[in-house]
């Protein structure tokens, strides 16, 4: 199947979004005043993922190990440039105000970072004339026929993994230990802007790996913190009213 697509630079993929940023992308967004939150999953993991369990090896390749009472675990951590309602570059024209040193994630779109999520047209805002069969042919039969997309998605998988011992430290400096279960929801965090800043900068000059650290395993269905207890690691179910030092979202419904 191709998949022909031209921006008609409508402004609609750069509103409400949380948007993925690596770490020096992170610093230039923070420096220009705007907010960034730190976005946590994790998953118990007591082994090296099999060589031919490919998603495994994806998310093994940019997490970093971690313990949670005496179960092994690997966390994941996005994080994103925040904002509901218009990007903050992005001018009254709707162009971006930032186009030469925008994120990586933007460069690709509609492409998908993910090699597990499948670019699906109709699932964009983009408006049908983007996809016009004129369009520049951007992917066929699953495969990214851009080039410049293409080595931008690699520079980005190749980032999140590079990061990974930053993101690590970084939660360590912010006393950020709670992460959901992976697929079934994300702990979200919103640090003071000028703290982050100063936080992440440290994270990434200092070198080297830090020990595993111990997280707490959150979800919103009972039988999920009930089973992760039961591996011996540390749970923490989240109801509605609860206060905590993060928000959570989760992807299923409370289970009672």
């Amino acid at each position: 199947m191709d998949v022909r697509f031209a921006c008609t630079q409508c402004g609609l993929c750069c509103q409400n979004l949380k948007l993925p940023l690596t770490v020096a992308e992170t610093i230039d967004w923070l420096a220009d005043g705007n907010a960034v939150q730190i976005i946590c999953d994790a998953l118990p993991s007591s082994n090296e993922p099999a060589a031919d369990d490919h998603k495994a090896v994806y998310r093994r390749r940019r997490s970093f190990a971690a313990v949670s009472g005496a179960m092994p675990a690997q966390v994941a951590v996005i994080l994103a440039a925040s904002f509901v309602g218009k990007c903050p570059n992005l001018m009254a024209d709707s162009r971006c105000g930032i186009y030469a040193r925008r994120p990586l994630v933007c460069r690709v779109y509609p492409a998908e970072i993910n090699p597990f999520i499948t670019l699906e047209p109709r699932l964009k805002v983009c408006p049908p004339e983007a996809w016009a069969a004129e369009a520049p042919l951007l992917q066929r039969d699953g495969v990214l026929t851009d080039e410049a997309v293409r080595r931008d998605v690699e520079r980005s998988r190749d980032a999140a993994a590079r990061d990974a011992h930053v993101k690590a430290r970084l939660c360590a400096a912010l006393g950020i230990d709670s992460a959901a279960v992976a697929d079934e929801g994300f702990v979200v965090y919103s640090p003071d802007r000028v703290l982050l800043l100063n936080q992440i900068g440290r994270a990434a000059a200092a070198g080297g790996e830090i020990p595993p650290r111990s997280w707490t395993f959150v979800s919103n269905r009972a039988e999920t913190a009930a089973s992760i207890a039961a591996t011996g690691a540390v749970s923490s179910l989240v109801r509605d009213g609860d206060t905590r030092p993060y928000q959570y979202l989760g992807f299923k419904a409370t289970a009672a």
